[in-house]
C-alpha cells in the first residue's frame, strides 16, 4: 500500500556551525556580583534588556514591557504581570526563553513563575494557577452556554497603559504621524478615517496605535484592539464554530477598530474578505479605523480593494529617529528606570546608528543593568564596556543582499544559486528561510524586494518565513545558534 504523502513543513537538521568570531562581551557579572535574593529587580531589568533583542517586538511591547520582579521564592523568580492573559501567555509560550535569558545573566539556573499583580477589580490573585483553575471551571460549562453568550470567545488584546501620547517622544522623523494620531483620537470617525501608519520594526507605530486606544478608552468609547493574527484566528474560528453572526456583531459593534501589522493577512483571501466587509460596515457608520503595517498600502500585497480603502484616508510613515530624537528618547526612558545618565553616556548611545527605538531601549537597559550588577555608577567607561560588542560591530550601512545570501550559503555548505533557485529539499528550504529572515533584519529591503533577491518569490512567502523564523528561534536553541553565527559572520565583514 502506498503511504500518504508527507506534508511540507519546517525541518531542522543538525548543523555543523561554521567558523565563529570573537564572542560578544557577556553581561554575566563576576562571581562576587552574581545576583541573590536581595536583587530580583536588577536581575529582571538585565533580563528584559536581553529579551528586548530576542523576542518579537509585538510580544515584548504588549506582554513583557509592563512586567516587574516581585520576589524570589527559593530558587524561583516571581514575575508580576498586569493581566491574567499576559501571565498565561508568558507561562505557556515564553517561559523557556525567559529562563534561558535569566540563566545567562545570573550564571545559574533560575526557575520563573508569573503572577497577576492586580486584577481589574483591584483584587490580587495569589498566583497564575488560581486563574488557570478558574478558566478550567469556566471551560467545563462551555457546552451549556447559549448562542448569544458565545461571542465572548472574541476579545480585544490588552492595551499597554504606558503607551500614551505623553510618553511618545516626538521628533522630525515621527511628528506628522504623532499629529495625525492625536487628531484622530480627538475627533474619531470624523477626520483621518481610516488612518494608516506604516514603519519598520520598532519605530513607534504600535505605541501610537495603542496611545489612540488608551485615549479613546479613557473617554468611555468601545474599542477593539487586535493584531492581524488575532483577527485572522477569530474569523477562522467563527467559520469553524458556526459563530459568524457573533463575529460580525463583535467587530462591527465597536466605536473604533485598531488592527496592528495588517501585512500578515496578505495572501489569506478569506481573512481579507472578512476584513473588507468589517471595514466597510464600520466606515459607513462613521466609526474610526486605525491600521498599521510595515509598508505603504499601495506597495503591499493586500488585495487592491483593501489597498484602495486604506489609501482613502490618511497614510503616514514613521522614519528612524535622528540623533536629537534618539537623545530625547534615551533621556525619557532613563526617567522610567530612575537613573540619571550623564551627557557623555547619552552621546555614546545616541551616536550609534540604531535603526529603531527598540534597539535603543535595549542598549539603555543593558548599560543600567551592567552598572547595577557591578555596583558601579553609570559612566562613559561602564557604557563602553556594557556595549562593547555593539560598539565594535554595528555598521551604519545595511548589508547587501548578495552578502547576506553568501553568508547563509557558506554556513549551510551550499552555493548561493541553490538558495535562489527552485529546489525545495529540507536543507535548501531551511537555508532559504533563514536568508529571508536575515535579509529583512540586516538590509533595507522591503518584503517584495527580498522575494525578488531570492529568485522572484512571493511577498507573502517572505512574510510567512519571517514570522515562522521568529517563533522557531525562540524555541530551537540549535537554530538560534546557527543564526547567531551568521550574524557574527556578517558583522565582521566590511560593507
Amino acid at each position: 500500500m502506498q503511504g500518504r504523502p508527507t506534508p511540507r513543513a519546517f525541518f531542522w537538521p543538525r548543523f555543523t556551525p561554521g567558523p565563529t568570531h570573537q564572542a560578544p562581551i557577556s553581561l554575566n557579572p563576576p562571581e562576587d556580583a552574581i545576583l541573590t535574593t536581595q536583587a530580583p529587580s536588577q536581575l529582571w531589568t538585565a533580563t528584559l534588556g536581553r529579551l528586548q533583542l530576542e523576542v518579537p517586538r509585538a510580544n515584548f511591547e504588549t506582554l513583557l514591557k509592563g512586567t516587574q520582579a516581585l520576589r524570589f521564592d527559593d530558587d524561583c523568580l516571581v514575575i508580576g504581570t498586569e493581566s491574567a492573559f499576559a501571565a498565561t501567555w508568558l507561562e505557556e509560550r515564553l517561559a523557556a526563553t525567559i529562563s534561558r535569558a535569566i540563566e545567562r545573566i545570573a550564571g545559574q539556573p533560575v526557575a520563573v513563575r508569573f503572577e497577576v499583580i492586580a486584577d481589574t477589580d483591584g483584587s490580587a490573585p495569589d498566583s497564575l494557577h488560581d486563574k488557570q483553575r478558574e478558566r478550567s471551571a469556566q471551560r467545563s460549562n462551555t457546552n451549556s452556554r447559549s448562542a448569544d453568550e458565545r461571542d465572548s470567545q472574541f476579545g480585544s488584546l490588552p492595551l499597554n497603559p504606558r503607551f500614551t501620547f505623553d510618553e511618545f517622544v516626538v521628533g522630525p522623523s515621527n511628528e506628522l504621524a504623532h499629529a495625525a494620531a492625536t487628531r484622530a483620537a480627538a475627533q474619531p470617525g470624523r477626520v483621518y478615517n481610516p488612518l494608516y501608519l506604516y514603519a519598520g520594526v520598532g519605530l513607534g507605530k504600535t505605541h501610537l496605535l495603542q496611545a489612540i486606544g488608551n485615549e479613546l478608552k479613557s473617554r468611555g468609547m468601545h474599542l477593539i484592539y487586535v493584531s492581524s493574527e488575532r483577527f485572522t484566528n477569530d474569523y477562522i474560528r467563527s467559520i469553524q464554530d458556526g459563530t459568524t453572526e457573533q463575529f460580525r456583531a463583535f467587530y462591527r459593534g465597536a466605536d473604533a477598530l485598531l488592527i496592528d501589522d495588517i501585512q500578515f493577512i496578505a495572501g489569506k483571501s478569506q481573512t481579507q474578505e472578512g476584513f473588507f466587509h468589517t471595514f466597510n460596515e464600520l466606515h459607513m457608520g462613521s466609526k474610526q479605523l486605525i491600521v498599521t503595517g510595515d509598508e505603504p498600502a499601495r506597495q503591499s500585497l493586500l488585495e487592491e480593494r483593501i489597498q484602495s480603502r486604506l489609501e482613502g484616508g490618511l497614510v503616514v510613515d514613521i522614519q528612524p529617529p535622528d540623533y536629537e530624537t534618539r537623545t530625547a528618547i534615551l533621556r525619557e526612558k532613563s526617567k522610567s528606570l530612575q537613573t540619571q545618565l550623564p551627557e557623555g553616556v547619552l552621546d555614546i548611545v545616541a551616536s550609534r546608528p540604531f535603526s529603531n527605538v527598540r534597539e535603543l531601549e535595549g542598549a539603555l537597559n543593558r548599560i543600567v543593568a551592567y552598572a547595577h550588577m557591578t555596583n558601579s555608577p553609570v559612566t562613559e567607561d561602564i557604557a563602553r564596556k556594557a556595549l562593547g560588542d555593539l560598539l565594535s560591530t554595528r555598521q551604519e550601512i545595511p548589508m547587501t543582499p548578495s552578502a547576506v545570501i553568501k553568508a547563509v550559503s557558506e554556513q549551510f555548505g551550499m552555493e548561493p544559486e541553490m538558495i535562489k533557485g527552485p529546489r525545495r529539499t529540507k536543507e535548501v528550504s531551511l537555508a532559504r528561510h533563514v536568508a529571508m529572515y536575515l535579509l529583512r533584519e540586516t538590509s533595507s529591503l522591503s518584503s517584495p524586494q527580498v522575494g525578488l533577491a531570492l529568485g522572484g518569490r512571493d511577498h507573502s512567502t517572505v512574510l510567512y518565513a519571517q514570522k515562522k523564523m521568529e517563533q522557531l528561534i525562540e524555541t530551537d536553541p540549535e537554530l538560534r545558534s546557527v543564526v547567531a553565527t551568521i550574524r557574527q559572520r556578517l558583522a565582521s565583514q566590511p560593507r
